[in-house]
């Protein structure tokens, strides 16, 4: 019997809707990048984009436990002297909450060129609107 190797062009990609109201964050983000990786279907390939689209809406209601909206820092370097800049998870939260979960699923993908082309297809909003009506996405539960 021989090993079944998917194809890019031959998988069946839907698109999902997944609701951040009242999730932790990092439990949400876990089960977002298994879905993005496609490793929820039986035709998953490690060498193979084989994974869905997900948008993910009402980010700014994600939930973020113990301490860590003060003692939980992000970083970003420029590349400069004195570029290091850091921000508390309770600030990202009230200004950007689409790139803290972005963050929280980017780490949980493979750091390669396939994992920066499975994080494309990661759609995050706040509020309850999205731009992907045409899609006709199905609710994802998790």
């Amino acid at each position: 019997m021989k090993t079944y190797m998917a194809k890019a062009e031959t998988t069946d990609k839907k698109w999902y809707v997944a609701d951040a109201s009242g999730k932790v964050l990092g439990r949400f983000a876990s089960e977002i990048a298994h879905r993005l990786r496609g490793k929820h279907k039986p035709t998953y390939t490690p060498h193979v984009d084989t994974g869905d689209f997900i948008i993910v809406v009402n980010a700014e209601k994600i939930v973020v436990t113990g301490k860590k909206l003060i003692d939980k820092k992000y970083y970003s370097y420029s590349g400069y002297p004195g570029g290091l800049r850091e921000t508390a998870a309770g600030k990202m939260l009230a200004e950007k909450p689409e790139d803290l979960i972005r963050i929280a699923v980017q780490g949980m993908l493979p750091k390669t060129n396939l994992g920066r082309k499975m994080l494309k297809k990661l759609k995050v909003y706040s509020g309850n609107a999205h731009i992907h009506e045409a899609q006709c996405p199905e609710n994802l539960s998790i």
